[in-house]
């Protein structure tokens, strides 16, 4: 077995592939060329700049990663380190994995940069938070990037009850930056069983108050932003307006209604769900965003073009609810909300997962987008929030502090 010098091996490597000089990628770059490029360097140095649209895989490991990324071995792929010398190695190893068209930047980073072409200074974890977000980090969906992406995002959620206690917990956990909680009621004993971002001690206190707590011992790197206050016609696209995607956990149909009209509005995606004894059901409202290429699906009213009679259904307060159910359902909300604004897997869009904790079983059902929906349909005649408990055949709710007791039904399942 022959035995080479450093710069034998690397005169033996760019014999054996192409390089490519930095005006050459632009050009491939500006035209639109169908390329995965990579930056092999290490974080140190890619933290200090990198090719714009360029991915992040360190040397070491890059032959375990390369396939995730791009697993077509007829697609170009582009690979460049911070002088070209790691990258013609490392161009080599791919040519012998079976990928066929396999470049390396001569003068990689340094050359781009000195050829006076753009470059892009990422905002990157500290350290802290890299170790917080390891198991995030190591996922291919995710990574750095991704994990980013998540802390500067906003999430609004309807409720803090029993759907919206485990979906803001393990949205905390998974570091969303921004969690918004629109509830008025505050902690009774009887929450107790499900509602579990709060404790005995907060029995009396403000829902938002005791989620802020929770949330904030769960992950400081987590703003929350109270909204004390009924959600209503009056302030729901206000407040609406300043996130990302809204999880709906309330149990009553006026908030359902106004929600999805105002989310349909906004253009805004909504990880709606309900509860009931041992059932449970999520699914999701996108609406469309065409300059974002975005497709809409169908809405709530789709599915529930009318409300049923007051008093035909009964809520979780005279029916009962299993204590575990909201905790699965919430779950799958955050999930739900995870994967729109990372924007991978499949959502929940067109699709009802039914869900009976009983049987332990679970159904997709398809859902169609209703073309005369008043609301998403082709000809909506709905085109502004309107009396929602009127719509809905029931009286004004009445906020807590004007309650008698001071308490009352929560809004919250």
């Amino acid at each position: 077995m022959p035995r080479y010098t450093r710069d034998q091996l690397l005169q033996l490597a760019k014999s054996q592939i192409q390089e490519i000089t930095p005006t050459q990628l632009k050009e491939m770059l500006d035209a639109g060329q169908e390329l995965t490029l990579v930056d092999i360097r290490e974080r140190e140095e890619w933290v200090q700049g990198h090719i714009p649209e360029a991915l992040f895989i360190p040397r070491g490991y890059l032959e375990l990663q390369i396939e995730q990324h791009q697993p077509d071995r007829s697609k170009p792929v582009v690979v460049y380190c911070a002088g070209g010398v790691r990258s013609a190695l490392a161009a080599r190893n791919l040519k012998e994995m079976g990928y066929e068209k396999v470049l390396s930047l001569l003068g990689g980073f340094n050359g781009w940069k000195d050829a006076g072409l753009p470059f892009q200074v990422p905002r990157v974890l500290e350290e802290a938070q890299r170790i917080r977000y390891s198991r995030h980090i190591i996922l291919p969906e995710v990574g750095e990037e991704g994990q980013i992406r998540l802390l500067e995002s906003k999430v609004l959620l309807i409720g803090a009850g029993g759907l919206g206690s485990p979906a803001a917990m393990y949205l905390a956990a998974a570091g969303v930056g921004t969690l918004g909680i629109v509830d008025y009621d505050v902690v009774d004993v009887s929450n107790l069983q499900r509602q579990i971002l709060h404790g005995h001690s907060d029995v009396g206190r403000p829902k938002v108050e005791s989620a802020r707590d929770r949330i904030q011992e769960i992950n400081p790197d987590v703003t929350v932003i109270g909204h004390p206050e009924p959600i209503s016609r009056t302030n729901a696209l206000e407040i609406i307006r300043e996130y990302d995607v809204v999880l709906n956990g309330s149990d009553n149909f006026p908030t359902r209604y106004l929600v999805n009209d105002a989310c349909q509005f906004l253009r805004k995606p909504l990880v709606d769900a309900s509860i009931f004894m041992f059932e449970g059901q999520v699914t999701v409202y996108r609406p469309a965003v065409p300059e974002k290429g975005i497709q809409g699906g169908p809405c709530y009213r789709c599915l529930y073009p009318d409300p049923p009679p007051p008093g035909e259904v009964p809520s979780c307060a005279e029916a009962g609810v299993l204590g575990v159910l909201p905790g699965i359902v919430g779950s799958i909300q955050a999930l739900e909300a995870i994967k729109l604004l990372l924007g991978i897997g499949e959502p929940l869009v067109g699709r009802l997962l039914m869900i009976d904790t009983l049987e332990m079983s679970f159904r997709t059902l398809k859902v169609q987008r209703n073309p005369d929906c008043p609301v998403c349909g082709d000809r909506p005649t709905i085109t502004e929030l309107i009396d929602y408990e009127q719509f809905c055949g029931l009286p004004p709710r009445v906020p807590v502090e004007a309650r008698p007791n001071g308490s009352g039904q929560s809004v919250p399942a």
